[in-house]
């Protein structure tokens, strides 16, 4: 079996933002939650290492999804789409619907130490916040995805988190659908 290099699983991961629903057929759901607050809905599909968000207030639907593969991803309705590697910040305005995005992206790699130690943390934070998560073993060691909803009023705050055993590697990235 060939092993994901550090370098590999970085080059591969990436954010796309969509201005459309996507379908659950194009991927493999783990878990599933739906987020019901004020005038907005936020549904959220875990996967292992990956996670979809599809917000909806009014006529507006958008997706966020965060993706190790390039074949499936659906093309059709992309606003945006970058890799995932090192530290992002990125916002789309959708001017018709007074709906603003931001997202930050986080990558980094740790010894075997810090990453035992902070996938215990990521446990802990998952039983505490009623997280959903996806936990899986790979023979390199344990994996986790990890999503954190917090609803506000006009406002939704997504924090999600994907540990990948093989090369130590998390990836964390902070989403905000904020009404304006």
């Amino acid at each position: 079996m060939n092993l994901p290099t550090r370098q590999t699983l970085l080059q591969a991961y990436q954010v796309v933002l969509y201005q459309q629903a996507l379908h659950p057929e194009h991927f493999e759901l783990k878990g599933r939650r739906v987020v019901r607050h004020g005038s907005y809905e936020l549904e959220v599909w875990i996967l292992q290492g990956q996670h979809v968000l599809r917000f909806e207030q009014g006529d507006l639907c958008a997706s966020e999804l965060v993706s190790d593969h390039e074949r499936g991803v659906p093309q059709q309705g992309i606003v945006s789409a970058f890799l995932c590697a090192g530290e992002h910040e990125f916002d789309h305005y959708f001017p018709t619907h007074r709906v603003n995005y931001m997202t930050t992206v986080q990558t980094e790699t740790l010894s075997d130490n810090l990453y035992q130690t902070t996938f215990q943390e990521m446990l802990d934070l998952a039983r505490e916040t009623r997280a959903l998560t996806q936990r899986w073993t790979t023979d390199e060691g344990d994996c986790l995805s990890l999503v954190d909803v917090q609803p506000m009023a006009r406002e939704v705050h997504v924090q999600c988190y994907h540990m990948l055993a093989g090369a130590n590697l998390v990836l964390r990235t902070q989403s905000i659908f904020e009404q304006k």
